[in-house]
């Protein structure tokens, strides 16, 4: 045997070691080459962005990270989020317009030590700026960070409430506007050393919107670029659908809405286009929702609607199906759908028809007159084997928990405190064809703010949603998170390896 092909043994030998899926044996020893099935391993780096959360010098903002116990058994690693470099971009040291003395760039603004436990940070004012961060080791798995804003006056007013993203290539916002009551923002964070470029595209209800200026958006490294969408076109729709791509490199992207009589709220992306999906996490007491639906593929979609709720589904009356146009976006006022019953919403075919993929969100309404208050549901994911909520206070919570198919259970994991507390765990049956809305658990002895973790145990899928209320001078602010499947594991294929290619 040559002296290459040792070294070419050799190397193969080490590679199965490191990945420990391959069984190896040499030729000629008639054994045979046997390979372990497919795995899932924990991932050993993630990267979440938060949008720079500034609206008002009133604005008070929380971040609180968390990583689940018993995402992974190896190295310790960090989980870390710092300022974006375009809000550094002066000398380190100088001051703001407001006399205030910049923030060291280098500083984590929220550091996460040790998984199972929350860590929590504020910032004040509207120039608190977009946050770039990544995990690694055993603080990777469903690393997950919520950016919670409360503006109690003004133009802005709300409670406004994000899950940090990762980064990706392609979004879809359904539910945005160019009306004239609203002000909505595509905030774009690069997470990058290189510049990435992206494309917003508008499509209202007659097709696409004409811009001029929504291509090619340079997004300097590390650094976050928000884009009015209202300068991008100059008409005016009620319903917009936002697409963001990127021509290079990646962003993280999330919508920042604001209307005059509704306040505000981060709009997150739909999940990806599909013949089937489900929104969850209507409040009981919503006084409004409206369905948007865009269709991006070249044929119309048919669908038909339901609200699942404690008992069952039930179609809307006058709403019981929706055409949804080629490249256009459709709005359906369902009014006070719920009826003082929380539920979900499910999109199928309908009868007849093709399956065709879509996008959707819903824009939620609560209260009445100058009470109001505005939340988003976009399409989600299931929750798959495990999905976060970061940022739960003792009261204030409600948990929506949707089997669309088969009755399902799932594990309820309430964390320990970021001020203190013990783990809490409770598990939950959800029939099928049903939403069940619940308090979720509370840490025993809890101080400061803790995590929610649902794992699914048996049946499914479940598709689940996270309300958090705070009231404020009589407005019943609310924000509504999804929680779709956290990513923490990935798939490594089995390995086989057929060494008798080097026998000489």
């Amino acid at each position: 045997m040559k002296s290459t092909s040792l070294s070419l043994i050799a190397g193969a030998a080490a590679l199965a070691a490191v990945t420990g899926f391959a069984a190896l044996t040499a030729p000629g020893d008639g054994g045979t080459t046997e390979a372990r099935a497919a795995t899932r391993l924990p991932v050993e780096r993630s990267s979440l962005l938060c949008p720079a959360p500034g609206l008002s010098d009133l604005a008070e903002t929380t971040y609180t990270s968390f990583a689940p116990a018993g995402g992974s058994g190896g190295e310790a690693g960090a989980a870390e989020l710092k300022q974006s470099t375009s809000a550094t971009a002066d000398e380190d040291g100088k001051k703001n317009e407001k006399g205030k003395k910049k923030a060291d760039p280098e500083k984590p603004v929220v550091s996460l030590k040790e998984p199972g436990k929350p860590a929590t940070a504020e910032a004040s004012g509207a120039d608190a700026p977009a946050l770039v961060g990544t995990a690694t080791g055993r603080l990777a798995p469903g690393w997950t960070t919520q950016q919670t804003t409360v503006v109690e006056a003004g133009g802005s007013r709300g409670l406004l409430g994000v899950s940090c993203t990762g980064p990706g290539t392609n979004f879809w916002f359904p539910a945005a506007s160019t009306a004239k009551s609203r002000e909505d923002y595509v905030h774009l964070t690069n997470p990058d050393d290189s510049a990435a470029v992206a494309d917003i595209e508008l499509y209202g209800p007659d097709g696409t919107l004409k811009s001029d200026v929504g291509e090619g958006i340079t997004v300097p490294a590390r650094s976050s670029v928000p884009v009015l969408i209202s300068t991008l076109t100059s008409e005016a729709a009620e319903d917009v659908t936002v697409h963001v791509t990127t021509r290079t490199g990646r962003v993280g992207a999330v919508v920042r809405t604001a209307d005059d009589a509704t306040g505000s709220d981060w709009l997150a992306a739909s999940a990806d286009p599909a013949g089937t999906l489900v929104l969850p996490g209507i409040p009981a007491d919503a006084t409004s929702v409206r369905l948007v639906a865009f269709a991006p593929g070249d044929d119309d979609a048919d669908l038909k609607v339901k609200l699942l709720g404690k008992s069952g589904a039930i179609s809307p009356a006058g709403h019981e199906e929706i055409h949804v146009k080629s490249r256009m976006t459709a709005g359906v006022d369902l009014k006070d759908i719920t009826r003082g019953e929380a539920g979900s919403l499910l999109l199928t075919p309908a009868e007849g028809g093709k399956g065709t993929p879509v996008v959707a969100a819903l824009r939620v309404v609560r209260g009445k007159g100058d009470g109001q208050e505005v939340g988003y549901i976009p399409a989600t994911g299931p929750v798959g084997a495990q999905a976060t909520a970061a940022d739960n206070r003792a009261k204030g919570s409600t948990l929506s928990l949707t089997a669309p198919g088969a009755t399902a259970t799932v594990k309820v994991i309430a964390s320990a405190g970021s001020g203190g507390g013990e783990q809490t765990v409770k598990t939950y049956t959800v029939k099928g064809g049903t939403t069940l809305a619940v308090t979720p658990p509370v840490p025993s002895g809890l101080k400061g703010g803790y995590a929610l973790t649902i794992r699914t145990e048996s049946g499914g899928p479940v598709h689940a949603a996270r309300t958090l209320s705070l009231p404020q001078n009589g407005v019943e602010m609310f924000t509504v998170q999804t929680l779709p499947y956290d990513g923490g594991t990935v798939e490594v294929p089995a390995a086989e390896q057929d060494l008798s290619v080097l026998d000489d």
